[in-house]
């Protein structure tokens, strides 16, 4: 069984693919389709084990992902894209980029990196494995979301975190566990970030503790074409902690690439 991933299809015109993190869904990215389906055709896919889309294969990987994204595009007749994934989905984003650059107008890495996790995220990544195993994804939701965000913001952003909790809450347990997995074992993929052709959108939020400044700010420089805009007050959820900017940066770097 290979079936199409679950995916919302808003607009007309250029398309852009906006990929979600991890323990997210499509309905991050509702406020932004709904503005900018207004000039461009707006995708949005829930990743296996994520939203509504589910998990096939437990023994993933950014290429599985990644594969998952082209067939999707492929269902939907579209040659090429501009993709924009947050975290994980910029993660696969750079997996697609290796395997199927002709398939993209532009690359967006939204609070996320090229680089392979260092030894202590990957620590981590087992930890977030044994403790969903033993504990269900909602009692890791319940933890691990508000610190995703800038603390003198949580409390004006309360309403944003109770939502980021209930989506990470609806992610299967299979899901969750497979994309830890997948996320701890990636390689490297500054080569694809020096390599690439299209313009690269790169969001960095300066309060960042999951993807850091100082990560991000060695990878700035790495692409022929990168559009870089640094975060005040931001940490890992610019969608939400900076959502009039981030909006107007996605959109501005989606008119850039049709100007060519």
């Amino acid at each position: 069984m290979n079936s199409l991933l679950s995916y919302r299809d808003e607009g007309n015109g250029t398309p852009l693919v906006l990929v979600h993190g991890f323990c997210e869904s499509k309905e991050v990215w509702k406020d932004f389709s709904a503005i900018l389906s207004s000039k461009f055709r707006v995708i949005t896919p829930d990743l296996p084990g994520f939203g509504e889309s589910k998990l096939e294969d437990p023994n993933t990987s950014m290429d599985y992902y990644a594969d998952k994204l082209h067939a999707l595009l492929n269902h939907l007749n579209i040659h090429k894209c501009i993709l924009v994934g947050h975290s994980l989905g910029g993660y696969i984003g750079l997996a697609f980029a290796e395997k199927y650059e002709h398939r993209l107008w532009g690359l967006g890495l939204f609070h996320s990196t090229a680089f392979e996790d260092t030894q202590e995220k990957k620590d981590n990544r087992d930890r977030t494995i044994k403790f969903v195993e033993k504990h269900g994804v909602e009692a890791f939701a319940s933890t691990a979301v508000t610190p995703l965000f800038y603390p003198p913001k949580r409390e004006e952003l309360k309403k944003e975190i109770e939502l980021m909790i209930r989506i990470a809450a609806g992610s299967s347990k299979e899901g969750v566990i497979a994309a830890a997995q997948a996320m701890r074992d990636r390689k490297d993929r500054t080569n694809v970030l020096k390599k690439i052709k299209c313009p690269v959108l790169v969001v960095v939020g300066k309060e960042d503790q999951a993807v850091t400044l100082e990560k991000s700010l060695q990878q700035c420089c790495l692409p022929h074409h990168s559009v870089v805009h640094f975060l005040a007050d931001a940490a890992h959820m610019g969608m939400f902690e900076r959502k009039k900017d981030t909006l107007k940066i996605v959109e501005g770097f989606g008119e850039l690439v049709e100007r060519g």
